[in-house]
């Protein structure tokens, strides 16, 4: 790397991370529920399968629920850090925490055989610091390990962090005075992707990755709503009669490796 060329990336580095500053924390502080996502991660990765014990990241923990899921596994053999740039945790038990700032993980290169990123991406910036936060997870993640990603879909009808409708669908300059108006913030501090954008930036990262959009719908219903008739209803529809929804699905999931 040239001088010209890491004094720019430190310079977006100290962007980034004023950046982050400015936006909100978005946690979900709901512990139970975030129980419910740990055990969906842990199917649609299918880590029991994978041999053990894993060391394990997951980047923006936000409450701690996952990490504490993964970290007291009665099962899996899991080796657990977490890391935020803010300290939002309501459980501490099971895994390692550090604060961090920007994109930058304070870890060595192929440190975890799995990543989680779940529902960050969208929160780290602009499109550059959203391709150091993937080029990071590459860099910390082993040859032979697995991630995680889940990130709101920009076309989803109700936006997840404001709870306004069409929010996300509005030119980028448009969504802060949309939220003004409604009087919900003062700055739309949130990045939704399209599955086309998002499958850009993983190839564009370095990453293969596959699509999970419709494995984890069913899965949540299968998790989350087992009596319900929607789950019996996902239960017999094929793949072929739901793919042409992923577009619009409200959470696009993705696992990816180097």
């Amino acid at each position: 790397m040239t001088d010209a060329s890491q004094n720019r990336d430190e310079r977006h580095d100290a962007h980034s991370a004023s950046e982050s500053e400015r936006r909100l924390p978005h946690a979900v502080l709901d512990l139970p529920s975030r129980r419910l996502k740990g055990l969906k991660i842990e199917r649609l990765l299918d880590l029991s399968s994978r041999r053990q014990p894993l060391r394990l990241l997951e980047v923006g923990t936000g409450s701690g629920g996952i990490a504490h899921y993964f970290g007291t596994h009665p099962d899996l053999k899991l080796c657990v850090e977490a890391v935020d740039v803010q300290d939002n945790r309501l459980v501490t038990e099971g895994y390692t925490y550090q604060q961090v700032t920007g994109t930058r993980l304070p870890f060595a290169e192929s440190s975890f055989d799995v990543v989680l990123t779940n529902h960050v991406i969208e929160h780290v910036g602009d499109i550059r610091a959203q391709l150091a936060h993937l080029a990071e997870l590459r860099r910390v993640l082993r040859a032979d390990g697995i991630g995680y990603l889940a990130v709101p879909n920009r076309w989803m009808v109700v936006e997840p962090h404001y709870k306004l409708p069409f929010l996300s669908w509005l030119p980028r300059g448009w969504r802060t005075p949309y939220l003004r108006m409604m009087r919900r913030g003062n700055l739309y501090d949130c990045e939704p992707l399209e599955l086309s954008q998002l499958e850009d930036l993983l190839h564009g990262s370095g990453f293969q990755y596959r699509n999970l959009c419709l494995e984890a719908m069913r899965l949540t219903f299968e998790i989350e709503r087992p009596r319900s008739m929607a789950t019996r209803v996902l239960h017999y529809v094929p793949d072929g009669a739901l793919r042409f929804t992923c577009p619009a699905i409200p959470t696009l999931i993705y696992s990816f490796w180097r």
